[in-house]
């Protein structure tokens, strides 16, 4: 499985790479706290996966890594290749890149 760092993510954004995000938390942790990712828990995925755009790079992430690994393998095994787990999830964004995210 492809991963990516919160450092790495926060340079594709930094330089308007066209990618993905997904953010496959449950809608109270979304309401919580988030960093603009496309809200598609992993309980409802395959609700959403006709809206995922298979010739992007697809970032997912959860709260810690977990979660966004399980919803990769998932999309893999529907045939999406270019996806990458964000290691650490948000708790690590949170402490590496964005202070403000609320750390839970």
């Amino acid at each position: 499985m492809k991963t990516i760092d919160a450092l790495g993510l926060k340079e594709m954004r930094d330089q308007g790479e066209d990618f993905v995000l997904i953010d496959v938390r449950e809608e109270n942790e979304y309401q919580l706290t988030n960093i603009g990712g496309e809200f598609m828990p992993l309980s409802r995925l395959n609700d959403f996966v006709e809206q995922i755009p298979e010739d992007k790079k697809v970032v997912v992430m959860c709260r810690s890594g977990v979660r966004s690994a399980r919803a990769i393998e998932q999309l893999e095994r529907l045939g999406f290749e270019n996806c990458y787990n964000l290691e650490g999830g948000i708790l690590d964004y949170g402490k590496k890149v964005d202070k403000s995210v609320i750390q839970y």
